[in-house]
């Protein structure tokens, strides 16, 4: 029975394992999966299938992985041009991220992109191949700010902005409350500053559509503390990355470490 249970206990879903030995995030291991790219014992992987690290052997794209193998790790802030997506691998071939990045960053590292921004809009985009730092980062209740600069049709009113704060009704489930800044009217558009605390799938953009305020351009300037400009810094070009320097790693890592975790 001790045996038994020891064996269970070491077994694990694949996904998660390849997102702690910083082989991907967990989100782009069931993308590997799902594309025939993961091998088990010469077996092609399933979602949702758990093994044995220590005893079962990993192949991903015809190469064998273990934990001995994990690459140093990496945490970079990305400018994401338009037209980018934020993802690994894009089945219609789009230009992802990964590509703004030299060879030697990516290949065999495990570096991904923690979150998404979609493919129309751009700013700042933290990759590493940490997948337990992405894991905690992407939960539900993870509620790290992230700062946006809008540019919206129309002059929306302090009451619809006041209503946005509030929160807005988006598939059955109330957005949480937001900040909503009034930056300047230009022409027939305005530029708004919103800092959200969530992340659901183009979430200011569908607000603003919903609201008669559609979304023209979308720009992240800052995830937490960490922006794309500082004093120290100059600005960070687009389509270029820096390594985040130990302080903003720190703060990523205390986010998930809170006991509200």
């Amino acid at each position: 029975m001790l045996t038994v249970n020891k064996q269970l206990h070491m077994e694990a879903r694949l996904q998660k394992i390849l997102a702690q030995w910083g082989i991907a995030s967990r989100r782009e291991a069931e993308e590997m999966i799902r594309h025939s790219r993961v091998r088990i014992n010469g077996v092609l992987a399933h979602l949702g299938q758990k093994i044995d690290p220590e005893k079962d052997a990993i192949v991903i794209d015809g190469k064998p992985v273990s934990k001995k193998q994990r690459p140093a790790l990496i945490y970079l802030l990305l400018h994401k041009p338009r037209g980018v997506v934020s993802t690994c691998y894009d089945p219609q071939r789009r230009p992802t991220v990964l590509d703004l990045l030299p060879k030697e960053l990516w290949e065999g590292t495990g570096i991904h992109p923690v979150g998404r921004l979609d493919a129309d809009s751009t700013g700042a985009l933290i990759l590493t191949n940490d997948g337990n730092l992405t894991f905690g980062l992407t939960h539900p209740r993870h509620s790290i700010s992230k700062t946006y600069r809008v540019l919206v049709e129309g002059h929306p009113p302090e009451a619809i902005l006041k209503m946005w704060r509030q929160g807005v009704m988006l598939e059955g489930r109330k957005t949480r409350p937001a900040k909503v800044q009034l930056i300047e009217h230009h022409g027939e558009q305005s530029f708004l500053e919103i800092v959200l605390q969530e992340g659901r799938n183009r979430q200011i953009r569908r607000i603003a559509q919903q609201l008669g305020y559609p979304v023209i351009k979308l720009h992240r300037t800052a995830i937490g503390p960490i922006q794309l400009q500082t004093p120290k810094e100059p600005f960070l070009e687009e389509g270029k990355y820096r390594s985040l320097k130990d302080d903003e790693i720190r703060f990523l890592q205390d986010q998930i470490t809170q006991p509200n975790y």
